[in-house]
């Protein structure tokens, strides 16, 4: 199947701000899917309120547009459901880490076997530009006009140290790259968190002088180097790309399947 198989072209053009990173995700994502040659009909979206959560409208998978936070949640009882299905679960940071912030620590603990794609432009784009757990201090947004004295959640080590075991990061700017991540956090059994550092140019941007789109991305390849390369040892400060943990680990649907074969035995005793 090409790209174009596996979107909803009745509802293009998007509705994604000029300069918006979230389309380039969506590019990844599908290229990934395409490369993959994953049947349509056995992919489910779930995406929960938000920017990134329109993403789900695009695609022609099997989709849920649920409420605010709940996103992993509904994505957990359609895969304990349909263990046999792939499950897509594009978030931004509140559908993550904030409203979202137990679901994700539990899908995390759990190794439920999905992919979570957080799209962090550390805001919250859809309704005005308020500061979100990913913002960091010293931000400017409409909730702080005069700038943010909260840390910002590494989502890296967050879903590490939860239980993730496969977790990965990337940005727009290196949108190839981005989609190779995918392939693998997509193939691997167990719960895989790829986060993809994507601008909000409306937003962010303008309050906090970072230019336009092209100007914020360009920043991404400033700020970034790859995993194990000598540019991160020489430069600790930089945000790392790549792959940070790949582990295998029982996976959740799978042991599931163990006690019910246990207690179906019990039963017919």
């Amino acid at each position: 199947m090409a790209v174009q198989d596996y979107i909803r072209q009745r509802f293009f053009p998007h509705m994604w701000c000029p300069g918006c990173g979230h389309g380039i995700v969506l590019n990844s994502l599908l290229r990934a899917v395409e490369q993959l040659e994953l049947d349509k009909n056995d992919i489910v979206m779930t995406s929960g309120i938000g920017c990134s959560a329109r993403i789900s409208g695009y695609v022609d998978f099997h989709s849920l547009h649920t409420i605010h936070g709940r996103a992993l949640a509904f994505a957990t009882g359609v895969k304990l459901s349909k263990p046999e299905l792939t499950l897509l679960v594009p978030m931004g940071d509140g559908d993550a880490l904030a409203i979202g912030g137990n679901h994700f620590i539990h899908a995390a603990r759990r190794n439920i076997d999905m992919t979570a794609i957080v799209m962090n432009n550390r805001i919250y784009g859809m309704t005005g530009g308020q500061f979100s757990p990913l913002s960091g201090c010293g931000i400017k947004a409409t909730t702080a006009p005069y700038t943010t004295i909260d840390n910002d959640f590494n989502v890296v080590d967050l879903a590490a140290a939860a239980g993730a075991t496969f977790v990965a990061r990337s940005t727009v700017y290196h949108a190839k790259e981005s989609t190779e991540l995918l392939k693998k956090a997509i193939q691997h059994k167990g719960f895989s968190v790829v986060e993809i550092l994507s601008q909000c140019p409306t937003h962010f941007g303008r309050k906090n002088k970072g230019g336009d789109a092209a100007a914020m991305m360009e920043n991404y390849k400033n700020i970034t180097a790859p995993v194990g390369s000598k540019t991160l040892e020489e430069n600790p400060e930089l945000l790392g790309r790549g792959i940070f943990v790949q582990k295998e680990r029982p996976e959740y649907c799978q042991e599931y399947d163990k006690i019910i074969e246990v207690a179906m035995k019990g039963a017919s005793k």
